[in-house]
This record gives C-alpha cells, structure tokens and sequence, in this order.
C-alpha cells in the first residue's frame, strides 16, 4: 500500500512525541533545569565625602551631581545649613539611586546631637530638609593616674581610647585644669609621684562614639596634700565647684586666660627678642597655637578693641575696683566683639596670634590695677566664697554621694567605673 501525505504526518508526529518522552525522563532523573537567581543588592550608591580645605559647599555638591537648578533649590530649602559657615574635615553621607547622575539624599553632621538630612523630591520638586536629634546616653565612670611629668601624659597613659577618644581626653585633661584654676598650677606646683581622681559623665551615643560630658568630682594630690572639687548647684541652679569644707573654688579672676596653659615669659624683665635689648615685662605671655580661644579671665567690659602699635590686635577690659586686662597679639577679636560689650568670665573674646611685635603665635595678657602693672600671678582673685547655711544640709549629702563613688575603696558597697 503506497504512503500518503497523512502517514508521513502521523509518523512524524509520533516520532516527535517519543523524542518528547524521553527528554522528559531524561530530566526526570537529573532535575528540572533552572536559570540562577537574580539577586539585587542595592538600589543605591552610597559614599562619603569629606569638605576639603578651601573648598566651597558648591565644590562637594558638585561632586554628588548637584548643580543648577538642583544647587539652588538645594541652597533654598536647607536652613539649618549655612554653606558659608561650614568648617573643612565635615562628612557628608551621600546616597545616589543607581543609573541617576544627581545624589537623591545628603546627611552631615553639624554638631555632637544634631545630624542633618537633604532629600532630594524629584526632578523639579526640590529639596526636603529634617534635622535628627541624636540621643547620647549618660555613664559616670572614674578614673586614677600618676603624675610623673604632666597632667595631660598622666591621663593619657592611665585611660585607654575604649574609655575615651584622644581628643576627649585633652578636652577632661583642660577640664580638670579649669576645675582648679585658682587652686592648683598644673605648670608648677605638681611633683612627680602625686596622683589624681576623677568621676566623669561619658556620654555615649548608639553608633558607639564616645566623648567629655563633664566633671562631678575630683581630687588631685599637690605635694601629697589631697584637694578636693565637688560639683554642686545651689538653690538658682547655678553650678560651681566647692571643695571638701563647701568653699567655692571659684574666684573673681581667672588664673589665666588660656586653658591648659604654659607660660613662656612671666611678668618682669626680659630681653626683648625683636628690639634686642633689655626692658621691662609688664605683662605675661602665655604660648599657645595660633587660633587658641583667649577668654575673659573676669566679668567686665570692653573698654578697647583694635590695632595698637606693639600689642597688634588688642581687648582691653574694664573690671570691678579699678582693675583692668589686655590680651595681645591676637589674631582676631571673637565675633560680635566690640567696645561697651559686657563680657562673662570665661567668655571667648579672641584668638591667639602674632600680630605687633612678636616673633611666633602666643598671647600677651596685662593685669593692671588703678592704671599700675601688677603680677597677676600675685594678685589676690578675690574673696572666697562658700555654700550658703541653708544648703549646708543638701551640700553634705552630695558630697558623701559623690565622694563614695570618687573613692570606692574608702566606701563599702559603693560602685564604680574605675579605670587604672
């Protein structure tokens, strides 16, 4: 029987079907082919970016993609940015969305609690500013060194980075420093061998940055002689430090207007290094880096605020019973300054330089009482004051609470951070 069209149809059909088959057995016994996963990573490209020395906000922007019309309406919605007031060495987080050339979000950090986000909307939808409150947990913890050279290697050698960060430690080193102003030179009076205390607030944030808060007590060993410092508050919530009887360690004078200071030429005469010659010293020069704070050793007003021959940069400030200080050389006043301004103790009024006659950056600081040039290092910083006796009472029990955890060896049951 001769083959029609329609047999050769079926044949084929059949023949299709058995290859069918058997590639389905074969994957059967193997397993199902399958294509890899596509996985996703990321929609974004995130980096930081740090602002260089010299730079402009418009430099970093630009960098993120951010010009135009995007940099104005940038500029427009941010308020809590000020792009002419920023300081080189801040980061910014910047987030662009994968294939887009313009940065969809920047967050920086303008302040130790405050951190700052701009989001972008869309194409011509602008800008959205918020501004994130960053919470810092409070710790008290203490810490115990030996002074053999200075305070600053003292801490720095007995407290460890986990405990705090270098810069926080020469911000507690300044700190203790001004605690004691009147009490203790930390240039002169301290030997080698004498010890001292501290119970610190630490203030710890969640990404685990950890600095300074501020000193609750302390106790430093002057020629084996303990001097002790309490925080208290009195009943205006006005902070101070007393010592161990409720004298208040606070005088009408600073001992000087640096902090952590270190005199390089005391009141007197010397040779002057730029006229070469002998002359009389009327004031003290305290060496410090240029652009160090110099502060109001005393309440007062400015009575003089400008270029003054051998001075430079002068203040002159005007005090209660006919005394008055100047600070030279500076090499700029602090902003807003200005004659008739009322300024407080330990108000920023200048910066160091070394503007006049001066060979290198350094302030000079003149104590002048009824117009007469006087040693301010001899100078009586005024009467000391003491816990008024109605809070008496209080002021005792801060002082045992405290003293407990400043030295808990000396405190059955008491409990402190220590580190040695």
């Amino acid at each position: 029987m001769a083959w029609r069209t329609s047999h050769y149809v079926v044949a084929g059909t059949l023949a299709g079907a058995g290859l069918l088959w058997a590639a389905h057995e074969a994957w059967s016994a193997r397993g199902l082919p399958t294509a890899p996963a596509i996985v996703v990573t990321s929609a974004y490209d995130e980096w930081s970016d740090t602002l260089r020395a010299r730079e402009t906000m418009s430099d970093l922007l630009t960098r993120a993609g951010v010009t135009g019309r995007d940099y104005v309406a940038f500029l427009s919605a941010s308020r809590a940015l000020d792009p002419r007031r920023l300081r080189p060495g801040l980061v910014f987080h910047v987030r662009r969305l994968k294939g887009d050339s313009v940065a969809q979000r920047l967050g920086v950090r303008t302040g130790p609690e405050v951190r700052l986000w701009m989001t972008r909307l869309g194409a011509d939808s602008g800008w959205r500013e918020t501004v994130e409150t960053i919470p810092w947990s409070r710790t008290r913890l203490r810490a115990t060194g030996v002074i053999q050279s200075n305070l600053y290697d003292a801490l720095d050698k007995a407290v460890p980075d986990s405990f705090l960060p270098n810069k926080e430690r020469v911000q507690l080193a300044w700190a203790i420093a001004d605690v004691y102003d009147w009490e203790v030179d930390f240039t002169r009076d301290i030997r080698p061998g004498d010890r001292f205390e501290v119970l610190i607030e630490r203030l710890e944030s969640p990404e685990g940055e950890r600095r300074f808060g501020r000193i609750l007590a302390a106790r430093v060993d002057v020629a084996a002689s303990p001097s002790y410092a309490f925080y208290f508050e009195n009943e205006a919530a006005r902070g101070g430090f007393y010592d161990d009887k409720g004298r208040s360690l606070r005088r009408a004078f600073l001992r000087a207007p640096l902090q952590y200071r270190r005199i390089s030429s005391r009141f007197g005469g010397r040779f002057h290094p730029i006229l070469n010659k002998w002359r009389s010293h009327q004031g003290t020069d305290y060496a410090a880096a240029w652009g160090t704070p110099v502060r109001a050793t005393a309440d007062g007003i400015v009575t003089f605020a400008g270029r003054e021959g051998g001075y430079g940069n002068l203040i002159e400030i005007r005090h209660a019973n006919g005394i008055r200080t100047r600070y030279g050389h500076l090499s700029k006043f602090a902003k807003g300054l200005r004659v008739g301004l009322r300024v407080s103790q330990d108000e920023t009024v200048g910066y160091v330089g070394s503007t006049g006659l001066s060979t290198g950056p350094h302030l000079h600081y003149e104590f002048l009482v009824n117009g007469r040039a006087t040693n301010p290092q001899r100078k009586d910083a005024g009467p000391v004051q003491a816990v008024p006796s109605k809070l008496k009472p209080l002021f005792e029990t801060m002082r045992v609470q405290l003293l407990a955890e400043l030295e808990p060896s000396l405190r059955a049951g008491a409990a402190a951070a220590r580190v040695e």
